[in-house]
């Protein structure tokens, strides 16, 4: 069955490692995913977007993962990536999802704090944990673009964790989502700060693309979960792309997946590596 995401948060928090969190898009991507992560002996989380889930459907998207986690023999959390409404978080919870992000990172402070105070509400009445985002990160997320960085302040990150009970905490401290331009500059000094002001773990987005020694240093200053989501897209189709190049007259799906379906495992792998979660289940 799929496990709720606090137990593994804080046994990452406390030993100084982190749980490397995926986002998938179909069957194929989720399945990759999971047998990688069983291959490593990792605790896993799966992501979906709110643009999965009206792609897929919130309920294919549980049913899945529900199969996924019954057949593992590692503990696997159901976690809604950048949820933009508490309407969706309601919908993600009441369908079987584990956990939530509710992102109000662009609402002013007080705004954000109410929002993430309703979810909160909702989701811990049915065992459910909450993500919320505080400074605003950059990049493309969900097809919207944004050049607005807002990095997270120490003092206001403890006010928002203690005023909404939020159990974990993105923190905007140089990454950003989708391709980077250039060699990101990760501001080590704002997690260190923020760890030891608040008592819930920290969360890392945008960490595609981030060298692995700066993701590695992240996790040593307090990074608690780091999510990926442009690698696995880019390793899925660029072996689909590869694919039809030597074979354009090919249509079996079952034929044209399997080499992608590889390359995202090994994608997962490497990532579990760099959180150094593996043999950790």
């Amino acid at each position: 069955m799929l496990v709720s995401s606090k137990e593994m948060l804080n046994k990452a928090r406390q030993n100084n490692y982190a749980i490397a969190a995926f986002n998938i898009h179909n069957l194929e991507t989720l399945k990759a995913t999971v047998e990688a992560a069983e291959e490593e002996r990792a605790p896993l989380i799966l992501q979906t977007t709110p643009g999965t889930c009206e792609y897929a459907g919130i309920d294919y998207l549980v049913a899945m993962a529900h199969t996924a986690s019954n057949k593992a023999d590692i503990p696997i959390a159901l976690h809604l990536d950048h949820g933009n409404s508490l309407d969706l978080a309601i919908k993600c919870i009441d369908a079987g999802y584990t956990s939530v992000m509710i992102d109000g990172s662009m609402l002013p402070f007080n705004e954000n704090v109410s929002l993430v105070k309703q979810v909160v509400e909702y989701a811990h009445k049915k065992q459910v944990q909450v993500e919320a985002e505080l400074g605003h990160i950059s990049g493309v997320e969900e097809n919207i673009s944004s050049s607005h960085e807002v990095l997270t302040d120490p003092k206001e990150a403890a006010e928002f964790v203690n005023r909404t009970g939020v159990d974990s905490l993105a923190i905007a401290v140089g990454t950003a989502h989708g391709v980077y331009k250039g060699k990101p500059e990760i501001h080590f000094d704002i997690i260190q700060n923020i760890r030891q002001l608040v008592n819930v773990p920290l969360v890392l987005h945008g960490c595609s693309g981030v060298p692995e020694e700066d993701v590695k240093q992240a996790i040593k200053c307090g990074i608690c979960k780091i999510n990926i989501a442009t690698d696995i897209k880019i390793a899925f189709a660029d072996e689909l792309k590869k694919f039809f190049v030597s074979q354009p007259d090919e249509t079996d799906p079952r034929k044209y997946f399997k080499p992608a379906i590889k390359a995202v495992k090994d994608v997962v792998k490497s990532k579990i590596h760099m959180a150094e979660s593996y043999n950790k289940a």
